[in-house]
């Protein structure tokens, strides 16, 4: 890892705040010393506001992940572009200011996303590592496995949600030992700068 000593690695987590997961990510982090990028949906922000609050006040960014994660591909071009604004107030309404990032749903780059976060002035972000931390692949062997190819420079996409078929209590347990390959490999955590590509 000589080539990526002291390089930066950007841990994200998707589809929260959960009330569950998500503190026990926070503490995880917190121990760590890690900051990290949280991708929130806007509905789930609402019901869980204080949580949205803490994440902020730990020093971590948080995203836009649009209002109730709708698939991109499957609504209207007007309701793709609603969800990114509504998604982005919901933020803003907890917060004070309105995200610079966003993340589509699912990964899946759609024309009117991509318009409404630039209006809004918020980067569109994905990743090129993702742990799998769902569905039939989402066991902490097979996580463990896929972090393990962390190296400088990656944006690794992780859930701190149980929506869906999302798996955190598998990923929560393998965190530490992806800290602690981190911190051995002389990356540098730290949260998406919001000009990522510039």
């Amino acid at each position: 890892m000589t080539d990526t000593h002291g390089a930066s690695v950007y841990l994200t987590f998707d589809d929260g705040p959960d009330k569950e997961y998500t503190p026990r990510i926070l503490d995880l982090l917190a121990a760590a010393r890690i900051k990290a990028t949280f991708f929130m949906i806007g509905e789930l922000a609402y019901r869980f506001p204080d949580l949205v609050r803490r994440v902020q006040a730990q020093g971590h960014r948080i995203g836009n992940h649009t209002y109730s994660h709708r698939h991109p591909w499957f609504v209207t071009a007007a309701r793709a572009r609603r969800e990114v604004a509504d998604g982005s107030a919901a933020i803003a309404d907890i917060i004070g200011e309105r995200p610079g990032l966003f993340r589509p749903p699912h990964g899946a780059v759609r024309r009117a996303m991509a318009e409404e976060s630039a209006r809004l002035g918020e980067e569109m972000v994905l990743w090129n590592l993702s742990a799998i931390d769902w569905g039939p692949k989402g066991t902490a062997a097979g996580i463990a496995g896929r972090l393990a190819r962390v190296k400088g420079g990656d944006v690794v996409l992780m859930h701190d949600s149980a929506r869906g078929i999302n798996r955190p209590g598998e990923l929560v347990g393998v965190l530490p030992q992806l800290f602690r390959r981190i911190e051995e490999g002389g990356l540098s955590p730290a949260p998406i700068p919001l000009k990522l590509k510039g």
